[in-house]
């Protein structure tokens, strides 16, 4: 039966696509890898992709108003620290936690601050707050590793409950609350409006500055909240723990269908992005496969994804 049957928006077309297609490589790697569907590995995937969504989700909605965050990484870092810092100086979990959710807000608040009311452009403006953050975390390590958390922090991070890793739990409840957040309210519709066309939206008295100041927020203390996550997985922070995952987390929105010119794109194709770009990493791993193609293979999977979407996008515009 084709899907033409059903009547679907373009989004909603997009995301079916792409659970067909995660399908697929899950049927691929069940044939190339016994240990693919053992629940161990479902468990590990799904870890993974957690925090790689909590980290996306709020980049989703900076995208969506055609934006961008690529200080994401370097914000997960500055805020680990931070948090880590905090909870060894005084060995209260709460307060570092506090601390580290109130450096990734106020990270997003100042450049929230720069795209809207200074106008300097996404890309320039977060460009260079990742390097501010970078020279300012090895500043305030100094080539240190801090380790040895307190356990019920570590909870978030590898915790389990119900035989169901904590952060998996995370996920779910955060697409739950953004999904509701940007479909079933106000500012959800104004998201969109100033992704399709800034201007129109203004003249439609939607406050554009303070809408952009508020995406910004959201990225930065999602960040904030990915690196309580990210610390609480490791035990340890330092200086470069989150430079890896700025690109992964571009590429899962990417791969979600998120258009980079704002206005199209779902949490439940990021949702899915992270899924997908987790299972590739994972068959790599799997397939013992050199991490030194890791790069290689997510780049391809971005312009393949973005060349996809467009097509596919531009066909179902068509009918």
């Amino acid at each position: 039966m084709s899907l033409s049957f059903f009547p679907m928006t373009t989004d909603t077309r997009a995301i079916v696509y792409r659970l067909f297609i995660l399908g697929l490589l899950c049927f691929a790697l069940s044939l190339v890898s016994d240990a693919f569907l053992t629940l161990n590995n479902v468990l590990n995937v799904l870890r993974q992709a957690s925090l790689l969504f909590l980290l996306a989700s709020g980049l989703t909605l900076v995208v969506l108003t055609a934006g961008l965050d690529l200080s994401i990484g370097a914000n997960v870092a500055m805020s680990a620290c931070l948090a880590g810092s905090v909870m060894k100086a005084t060995g209260s979990p709460l307060l570092g936690a506090l601390v580290g959710l109130g450096c990734g807000t106020l990270i997003g608040l100042v450049n929230g601050y720069f795209v809207a009311f200074l106008r300097v452009p996404p890309f320039i403006a977060t460009y260079g707050m990742l390097w501010i953050l970078h020279g300012l975390t090895y500043w305030f390590m100094d080539g240190q590793t801090i380790y040895g958390f307190p356990k019920e922090f570590r909870v978030i991070g590898s915790g389990y409950w119900f035989g169901i890793p904590v952060p998996i739990y995370l996920m779910l409840l955060f697409f739950a609350i953004g999904s509701v957040f940007i479909t079933r309210t106000n500012f959800g519709h104004e998201i969109y409006a100033i992704g399709a066309n800034a201007n129109m939206a203004h003249l439609s008295g939607v406050p554009v500055k303070r809408r952009l100041v508020l995406v910004y927020v959201v990225s930065g203390a999602m960040a904030g909240l990915a690196s309580l996550v990210f610390l609480a997985r490791l035990n340890s922070a330092e200086g470069d723990i989150g430079e890896a995952l700025t690109l992964p987390a571009i590429a899962a929105v990417l791969i979600g269908g998120t258009s980079l010119f704002g206005g199209v794109g779902t949490l439940s194709g990021t949702l899915v992005g992270a899924v997908i770009l987790t299972l590739v990493l994972n068959a790599m791993n799997l397939l013992t496969i050199s991490a030194n193609w890791q790069p290689l293979v997510m780049g391809s999977i971005v312009i393949l994804a973005v060349f996809l979407d467009t097509l596919l996008r531009k066909r179902i515009g068509s009918r």
